[in-house]
This record gives structure tokens, sequence and C-alpha cells, in this order.
């Protein structure tokens, strides 16, 4: 019985970017476990393919690792040497070095260990892979391949969850609609606050319900944003819904009340989700989405844009930014995103659903 762990210690959107590489690995596997951090466990639970997820909370990897825990290193080796494992494979971003989950891994006795690494790994991977320019699924799927792995027959390759996705139709209006993410693990990879206001409201004066969503630490910004959109007067003229009155169309704030699984499944039955480039951009290109990518350039878009599914990228991707990997935005005013106007915004989100309000394109 073959059986493989997969490894990707990053948060969510990073362990759905993953997921094509995990099939690939299944699919050669009788057995396929995916080691993952607490940030990205939720993901790792909605892939197809993975058979159980474990989780470490690695020191060397994530936005505040913790420290170093002798016991909790440990009990993980232990465990993995329980698993009996034929292969690991180590998946990491560019910037990231597989090297330390790669050592455990041999401690653990697994007798094949798989990674992409610039640095000399000595004796500990079999496959020292190089990673090839594009995006970061292609990359991890070259990985997978060069370790044994391969897509079956059918399978295109882009980003998908389990199903069924759960029922949320009493979170979501009955009609179309579309999602506003404002927030990002990254700070610099959001719209700030009251641009996303701006943006909320011009997509409500054009006749599309917006819903925002966001995690249990996101509900302050999205109150906020809520609120600073409903002070703002709906735009007229051109673009705008007859049907909008004069209010415009509804807002809803979702954040802090939906699970992973349930966000999966309202980002399904959007129209469109305008999104930074951050987890739920991955998420709704995962369901099969539309996204209007309001994209901060720290990182390169042809390696981390929502994929597989159509996408309007909009910001500044020449911005003084660009691939600095900034946590917080280094520029004042943020200008890569808050110099998109919020009708490029509208204007996007009827070019990828053109007919859901009836309106023509």
């Amino acid at each position: 019985m073959s059986r493989v762990l997969a490894v990707r210690l990053d948060s969510d959107g990073d362990v759905l970017l993953t997921g094509p590489a995990l099939r690939a690995l299944a699919a050669t596997a009788d057995r396929l476990d995916l080691l993952v951090s607490p940030a990205g466990r939720a993901a790792g639970e909605l892939l197809p393919g993975v058979d159980a997820v474990l989780v470490f909370d690695a020191p060397w990897s994530g936005y505040a690792p913790p420290p170093v825990d002798a016991a909790a290193v440990r009990a993980l080796v232990a465990d993995l040497a329980a698993g009996r494992y034929d292969r690991a494979v180590v998946f990491t971003s560019f910037h990231q070095s597989p090297l330390p989950m790669a050592l455990l891994a041999r401690l653990a006795g697994i007798p094949f260990v798989a990674a992409t690494s610039v640095d000399y790994p000595g004796s500990l991977l079999d496959v020292r892979h190089r990673r090839p320019a594009g995006h970061e699924v292609e990359a991890a799927l070259d990985l997978a391949r060069a370790a044994g792995g391969a897509l079956p027959a059918g399978d295109d390759g882009r980003l998908a969850v389990r199903g069924p996705l759960p029922d949320v139709a009493h979170l979501v209006p009955a009609g179309p609609y579309v999602v506003l993410h404002p927030g990002a693990s990254v700070p610099s990879r959001a719209p700030a606050p009251a641009h996303a206001a701006r943006i909320a409201a011009a997509l409500r004066a054009a006749g599309w319900p917006v819903l925002l969503t966001g995690g249990p630490g996101e509900r302050d910004l999205a109150a906020a944003v809520a609120r600073t959109a409903d002070d703002l007067a709906p735009a007229t003229g051109a673009g705008a819904v007859p049907e909008a009155d004069a209010a415009g169309a509804p807002l809803h704030d979702l954040a802090g009340r939906t699970s992973l699984a349930e966000l999966a499944a309202v980002l399904a039955g959007a129209a469109c989700v305008v999104v930074g480039n951050t987890g739920p951009a991955h998420l709704a290109a995962a369901v099969g989405t539309p996204v209007v990518s309001l994209f901060s350039p720290v990182v390169p878009a042809e390696r981390w844009a929502p994929y597989g599914v159509a996408v309007a990228l909009l910001g500044d991707q020449a911005a003084p930014c660009r691939g600095s990997r900034a946590r917080e935005c280094p520029v004042p005013g943020h200008p890569c995103l808050t110099g998109v106007a919020p009708s490029a915004v509208v204007d996007a989100v009827r070019s990828l659903a053109p007919h859901a309000l009836g309106v023509p394109a």
C-alpha cells in the first residue's frame, strides 16, 4: 500500500493553490495525508483527494511563527513515523525553504523526500526540484510530477473543493449578488477600508446587492466598510440600474458568520467576487466564480493571481512597491489600489457577469 505525505505549512489560500498537485499525488497513491499549519487546516479539509489532515504549527513558517517547541517537534516526528509513509512531498512558496521539514521527514524514517529547493539539500532530498516559471499552481504540479504524481484522465488541473457545499440560502439574496471581501491576511494586499466602502457604494448604486465577507478577526473592518458605504450617496447616471431605489441595492455583512466551507458556498453563488490578493480570491477560483482582483503588486500577479477562472486584474502592477513582499504598504496612500476608481470595479463586474442583472454590458 503506497502512502504519501504532502506538506504545505502556509495559509488557506496557499493550501488551496496546492490542490491540483495533491490530486496528482493522490492518483498515484493508496493514501494521501496532508500536513498543514493551523491557518491552513480548514482549506486542507476542503480538498479532494486528501484522506487525512495533520496539523503542525511550524516555527519557521507563517505570519507570526511560534517559538521552537522541542516536545511538539518530537511528537510530530513520532506521528510521521507511525504513518509509515513511502514518500513525502514538501510544497513551499518560491521564497521559502523546505529543508527544516525535510529533516523532520528524514528523522521520521520516510525513505523518499521531494521538494523545490534553491539551497543545497545535502542528503535531505531525493528530488531537488527547480521551480519553473509561471503560476504557483503550475509550479506545485511540476513538483508533484517530479515526485511521481500524475493528474488522472479528465482532471483539468484547476482549483477545486469537495462537494456538496453547505446550504447557505439563509445567508444570501434570492437573486444575483456580488461578494466584496475587503480584508486580507497581509494588509498591503487589501484595499483601504474607505476605498472598499466606495466600491461597495458604487456596486449598490449600479443595482448589485453586495455581500461583505471576512473572517472572525475582520468583523470590525466589515462593519466599518458597511457604515461608510451606507453614508455614501449612491452614484447616478451612466451605469445605474433603474430598479435601484434611492438607497441603492441591499448590503449584507457576513463577516465572521461563515465557516470556510460556508464561505465557499457563498462565493459559489455569487455573480462575481471583488477581492484583494488573499485566500478568498483562490477560494472563489476553486468554486468557479469570476474574480475582480484588486491586486497589489507586492507579489507578482503571474504567480499569485486567481487561477483557472475569468479574472479582471486591477491595480497598478508597476507601482513602487512591486515585488517588495511588504506586509504594510510602503508607499503613502496605498496608490496601487486606491488609484482604481470604483466605477472601474463596476465596469469589471459587469464585464465578467454581463447578464446577471439583465443589464447590457
